[in-house]
């Protein structure tokens, strides 16, 4: 059996390169290359695509909707790593520790939105205490998401890397004040809230690595009064998930954003007491956050091992 074929369009931004390096080395794809004169020439991006089984779209929102027009071939199958397909009509959301649904629709689908790092922090909190009926829909829930400067792309890096760098990129930054982040229709719609969250996402001076935090008090929560019961709520709706975890109940007193730097998988913290908690999110913005899910997505979509180029 021939191998399947994959390209990436915008191979050379920051998302494309990190899913450069968990293909490179592997035998069991076929992994398309253009040539660097020609890497903003469409006519070959569009040749390249439509040769291949599997495109990853490494684009700004704009551009990865143009990207999408050029594909003509119906059997190639697109994973789009920006924000324009995320909440949008054809198009299945590529988080498959969901539900064995979300997963299956994932297996089979020809269109695939890789979610938004910060709202992988968030759904992955979230969502599942919707679903159980732990949260109700119509919820007022806020969001604090620490990253590290990395998923600002390469002019971000490049500003927090100079030698002349400003004095204030030394100190914490929260941004998007306005409340109208690119993420939050995503982590809206896909949880199934009734209204927007409140979110604050903080960038800080180190390279990579995700913190996102949600914060509850008990009275809010239905059908539980103690932390332990809405940890084992959590650790039961993932259960035999290899990416997504959920850590034992102890007296957490401080957690680090770059924790889970270099891995592709996500860890959950339960933390506070039986009146007010915080749940927390500690996972590498580069991985489960973007290039490792569009990857674990490839894999469920062309029939590999869901972890097969992954770090665990």
């Amino acid at each position: 059996m021939s191998k399947p074929v994959v390209y990436i369009d915008g191979k050379e931004g920051t998302t494309g390169l990190q899913i450069y390096d968990r293909l490179a080395e592997r035998q069991d794809i076929e992994l398309l290359l253009i040539s660097e004169e020609k890497r903003k020439d469409t006519a070959e991006r569009k040749k390249l695509m439509n040769a291949s089984d599997l495109v990853f779209l490494c684009l700004p929102d704009a551009a990865a909707v143009e990207a999408v027009g050029l594909v003509e071939n119906p059997h190639t199958r697109i994973i789009d790593a920006s924000t324009a397909h995320r909440t949008a009509d054809g198009w299945v959301y590529g988080f498959p520790e969901l539900s064995k649904e979300q997963r299956e629709a994932i297996r089979s689908a020809k269109r695939t939105a890789n979610p938004g790092c910060h709202a992988t922090g968030f759904i992955s909190i979230v969502y599942p205490l919707v679903k159980v009926g732990l949260l109700p829909e119509d919820a007022a829930v806020s969001c604090f998401s620490l990253t590290g400067y990395s998923g600002g792309g390469k002019k971000m890096i490049a500003g927090y890397e100079a030698a002349d760098r400003a004095d204030e990129l030394s100190s914490p930054s929260p941004y998007a004040l306005g409340q109208s982040h690119k993420h939050l229709p995503e982590m809206r719609g896909v949880c199934g809230l009734e209204k927007t969250p409140v979110f604050v996402p903080i960038v800080d001076d180190y390279y990579k690595g995700m913190a996102a935090m949600v914060p509850f008090h008990m009275e809010h929560l239905r059908g539980v009064s103690a932390l332990g019961e809405v940890r084992q709520q959590l650790a039961d709706y993932y259960a035999g998930q290899p990416l997504v975890t959920v850590a034992p109940l102890d007296d957490c007193g401080k957690l680090y954003a770059n924790a889970k730097m270099g891995s592709d998988s996500l860890r959950l913290i339960v933390a506070g007491n039986d009146g007010q908690f915080t749940i927390t999110a500690l996972f590498d913005n580069l991985g489960k956050g973007a290039s490792g899910a569009a990857v674990q997505n490839m894999n469920l979509m062309l029939g590999f091992c869901e972890t097969e180029g992954l770090h665990i």
